[in-house]
């Protein structure tokens, strides 16, 4: 054998080299580190997006509460002023009277006897729709006392009678649903039968203006229908 290929037979293939092992060994456990780390990362990512959906839902899931707003006591109330506000409230109601008609009641001498101030106070904190009470007063004297639209409204108005503004007692005749003829009737009936009036008498008392301030064709119209 020469000494060529003796040479040639001592020397290792480079992959049975150590330190050809040493690298693979390496590059290896770079590698795996790297893998790690991606797998770890995405790992977190995936945390952090179902934590953000499960947020995003339990925001979806809360809706408002709103705040009730508390009542606004009113500290230092004299017992009077609270007691004139509670009959204010109890005429307003249960007999339909006016303000200017309240006030009154709860001042007078022989009405209530309250104090001006707390006739005041009660009126100022007496929330009502006077406007419902006069057409139900206007209803009243319709149906109970047959009277015409004119003496409706001049009673609603008038200083000795419900005390209501103009407005007030337009808006209830306005809105009135009442037939004046059959008042008219009716009115005429109750002179012929309690007064033994004529039919002219009886006409131009339904007419006058001192009287039952009917229209001219509703007076006719109960003369005409008075024996029937």
């Amino acid at each position: 054998m020469s000494k060529q290929e003796k040479q040639l037979k001592s020397k290792k293939p480079f992959y049975k080299k150590w330190w050809v092992w040493v690298i693979a060994i390496i590059v290896v456990a770079l590698i795996g580190t790297s893998g790690d780390d991606t797998s770890e990362e995405t790992q977190k990512e995936n945390k952090t997006e179902n934590t953000q959906t499960a947020e995003e839902t339990t925001e979806e899931k809360e809706e408002p509460v709103e705040k009730k707003e508390e009542p606004k006591v009113e500290d230092n109330i004299p017992s009077e002023h609270k007691s004139a506000l509670k009959k204010a409230e109890s005429y307003a109601k249960s007999m339909n009277m006016s303000k200017s008609a309240i006030y009154d009641q709860l001042t007078s001498e022989y009405g209530e006897k309250f104090s001006p101030e707390a006739a005041e106070y009660a009126m100022s904190k007496l929330e009502y729709d006077w406007n419902a009470n006069a057409l139900k007063k206007a209803e009243s004297y319709s149906e109970n006392m047959h009277m015409s639209k004119q003496g409706i409204y001049d009673q609603l108005i008038s200083e000795q009678g419900e005390k209501f503004t103009a407005d007030e007692a337009q808006y209830a005749v306005d809105n009135l649903k009442a037939d004046y003829n059959k008042n008219a009737l009716a009115k005429a009936k109750t002179y012929q039968e309690s007064m033994s009036m004529s039919p002219e008498g009886i006409r131009d008392q339904l007419t006058s203006e001192y009287g039952e301030k009917f229209t001219q064709e509703e007076a006719n119209y109960a003369i005409e229908n008075l024996d029937k």
